[in-house]
């Protein structure tokens, strides 16, 4: 069983773009409404997936540097990464399905 892991400025390199499995990470804000809504879903899916993969969450308020690096402009955020790079994106809160379907992709 796998839980949702919480990503900072600080450790975004160790956790996201050093790990040896695909991460999903969610750029989210305490104030955006539709990131709630997905959130719930998120951690659906991290315990459906496992091992399989990493779900991470990054506060895009008080983590600026990796909201600038990655270019995030809008609420919610997925970026899809595999081996360090960025190799999907989706934008928006989508319904678990797509969600699911992205990460198929991924994995």
């Amino acid at each position: 069983m796998s839980t949702v892991v919480t990503v900072t400025d600080a450790t975004f390199q160790e956790v996201v773009l050093g790990n040896d499995k695909p991460v999903v990470v969610d750029f989210w804000a305490e104030w955006c409404k539709p990131c709630v809504m997905i959130s719930k879903s998120l951690g659906e899916l991290a315990e459906e997936y496992g091992d399989k993969l990493v779900i991470a969450k990054i506060d895009a308020d008080t983590n600026p540097e990796a909201v600038r690096t990655y270019g995030v402009m809008s609420m919610p955020t997925l970026l899809m990464f595999r081996q360090g790079e960025v190799v999907g994106t989706s934008i928006g809160a989508k319904p678990k399905a797509s969600l699911r379907k992205a990460i198929d992709e991924l994995i």
